[in-house]
């Protein structure tokens, strides 16, 4: 089920905030597991099995991590391989023996035989959050969770189950035990935030993924150089809005029933070098990789050359966590490149620099690592040739004035935070418009109705609309 879908807004929704806000106190993280399993199984009817019965052996294990217990290295062990093994398991299974089949072939050797396993949804995503449970509990950071209805709370809740924010058990824990959603601004603050992530991914994401496609659909060979860059600056921009989007959604809807999730965005193509970007863009996914495997690495306090392993290594990890592909090996690896050039000479160098050629080089950067993102390998190398050729600059696309208008606009909202004035205070907008007095309500509450009613409408005359980080 997708947030941005008719049946998510028109039937979904509505039916559980009614039970849950109508439901007592005692209910209610039962209404939020109820609801949250019924909309796992709705997409995963059988992977829904999966996702329980591994969270129940999780929850198990996780009661022999305590400092007393003898065995409780060798429940950690048991834990890790667990939820590794099986991410392992079904989403790169068939990367690999696809990968030795054809090297395989190459040796004249049979063809191996093997039935393609199906991708569970969200895996990625809820194995992190197993993970950083095991951990935090292992650590002593935060006691575990005693009873399994919290637990599976904090596992399933459906917000952020599919695409994030990855929300580390330490972000939660105190929320979890004192459970309250009876702050009307939080709620209020939280309607604000989702339809500013639907509008963002139905508006604007949309809008530069209709560009996307109609490039696509010409097939390189006649596609110009000027089109090549548009579809390239169309995907920057599209997957930054699409995702962003998400996560508001994501964060609005945990704000209205009583839990407040990690910003995941910050203005990224703002950013003056890859470093900084990587603390703007996905946030919650570069503060896991640092915390529970770059500093267990040994981060920065190793040899100069150790600490170049860790970053292009982290950043290998990165990539094939993204998918099962060697394009997104290749996007992890290019990324941890430029980590490691800018630690070399290239940060230095940079800071000599204009901030309007540091955010330039930065973005320029960013989109070619898009490329490779987007597309599988062999594909992507001809589409940057095809960039670079300037063989044709024609753009014989047909684009409505609408479309330009939308993404003159989301291209203008990607670069608005130009100062750490401005960036603070649009990234406290939802909070400062949840607070105004009833007379200023009376007036900004209508536009978001609004919204989310042109949303809604704009999405019943559309086709289906999946948020580009679901397929991870």
């Amino acid at each position: 089920m997708v947030f941005s879908s008719v049946l998510f807004l028109s039937v979904f929704l509505p039916c559980f905030l009614a039970c849950f806000y109508l439901s007592p106190q005692f209910l209610k993280k039962w209404i939020i597991v109820f609801f949250s399993i019924l909309f796992y199984a709705w997409g995963a009817p059988v992977f829904i099995f999966f996702l329980l019965g591994s969270s129940v052996l999780d929850f198990f294990i996780s009661k022999n991590f305590e400092a007393s217990n003898p065995f409780r290295k060798l429940s950690l062990f048991a834990s890790l391989f667990l939820n590794v093994g099986l991410l392992c398991y079904f989403k790169y299974v068939n990367f690999f023996v696809t990968n030795i089949s054809t090297l395989g072939e190459y040796f004249s050797f049979n063809e191996i035989a093997f039935k393609e396993v199906l991708l569970p949804i969200g895996i990625s995503f809820f194995t992190f959050q197993k993970i950083s449970y095991a951990i935090d509990v292992f650590r002593g950071e935060n006691k575990r969770l005693t009873s399994f209805l919290d637990y599976l709370l904090y596992i399933i809740m459906f917000p952020q189950l599919i695409a994030g924010p990855i929300v580390r058990y330490k972000d939660v824990h105190l929320q979890i035990k004192n459970f309250s959603s009876n702050n009307f601004d939080q709620k209020l603050q939280g309607l604000y935030r989702f339809i500013i992530g639907l509008s963002k991914k139905v508006f604007i994401a949309n809008t530069f993924a209709l560009i996307v496609s109609q490039i696509n659909a010409l097939g390189l060979e006649n596609t110009s150089s000027a089109e090549a860059w548009l579809g390239a600056l169309a995907y920057t921009f599209q997957i930054y809005f699409d995702f962003a989007g998400y996560s508001d959604m994501a964060i609005g809807l945990g704000l209205m029933i009583g839990f407040k999730f990690p910003e995941n965005f910050n203005f990224p193509y703002l950013s003056k070098s890859i470093s900084e970007f990587w603390k703007r863009w996905h946030i919650t996914l570069g503060s896991w990789m640092r915390d529970y495997l770059y500093i267990p690495l040994g981060g920065n306090k190793v040899s100069t050359k150790r600490i170049y392993f860790n970053l292009v290594f982290v950043f290998f990890i990165s990539g094939f966590w993204h998918g099962a592909n060697w394009n997104f090996i290749v996007w992890g690896l290019f990324h941890g490149l430029f980590l490691v050039l800018e630690r070399l000479f290239l940060s230095a160098a940079l800071k000599k620099m204009p901030v309007l050629f540091q955010r330039f080089y930065t973005f320029f950067i960013v989109i070619i690592g898009w490329v490779f993102f987007s597309m599988d390998l062999e594909t992507a190398f001809v589409f940057l040739k095809k960039m670079f050729a300037f063989s044709s600059l024609n753009l014989e696309l047909s684009i409505s004035v609408k479309s330009w208008s939308l993404m003159l606009f989301g291209i203008l909202f990607s670069f608005i935070g130009f100062n750490k004035k401005t960036e603070l205070f649009l990234n406290e907008l939802p909070f400062r418009i949840a607070n105004l007095n009833t007379s200023q309500t009376l007036v900004i509450f209508p536009v978001f109705l609004f919204l989310l009613s042109m949303a809604t409408i704009w999405i019943m005359n559309s086709g289906f609309n999946p948020f580009i980080y679901y397929r991870f």
